[in-house]
């Protein structure tokens, strides 16, 4: 288990901003078309707003028009942790960052070639880091 994960939610909560802790540990989703990231057409790397894991590169992002950001793969497979989610009357698989088991968004076999995959994330789980 990394130190991130032992870190008590209360350091979590003074870390990030209110709406950032209750999508990142309390599994809230912001709603359609209001990330910051939705649109987003720079180019470099997402990291967990939280502690900071390489998550997604911007060559894996697509405009998938479901109002958050698509990826179609993460950065690496060691950078997500993916977990059944059976809330809201639906089966689902839930992402979360490896770093620090924050709540990043779900994962859906709906998306393009070449691994056909959707990696639904809100924006609020994520930073950018523009290339140089």
């Amino acid at each position: 288990m990394s130190r991130a994960k032992e870190r008590p939610l209360s350091d979590w909560e003074k870390r990030l901003t209110g709406p950032q802790f209750e999508v990142c540990f309390r599994s809230a989703t912001e709603p359609p078309f209001s990330g910051k990231y939705n649109d987003h057409k720079g180019v470099g790397t997402y990291r967990c707003v939280a502690c900071g894991t390489h998550l997604f590169e911007s060559t894996d992002k697509f405009n998938s028009g479901s109002g958050w950001p698509s990826f179609t793969n993460p950065a690496n497979d060691l950078a997500i942790e993916s977990h059944e989610d059976s809330s809201h009357g639906m089966i689902r698989t839930e992402v979360k960052c490896s770093g620090c088991g924050a709540h990043l968004g779900h994962v859906f076999p709906d998306g393009p070639r070449p691994t056909g995959l959707r990696y639904c994330i809100n924006s609020l789980s994520l930073k950018f880091e523009e290339k140089e």
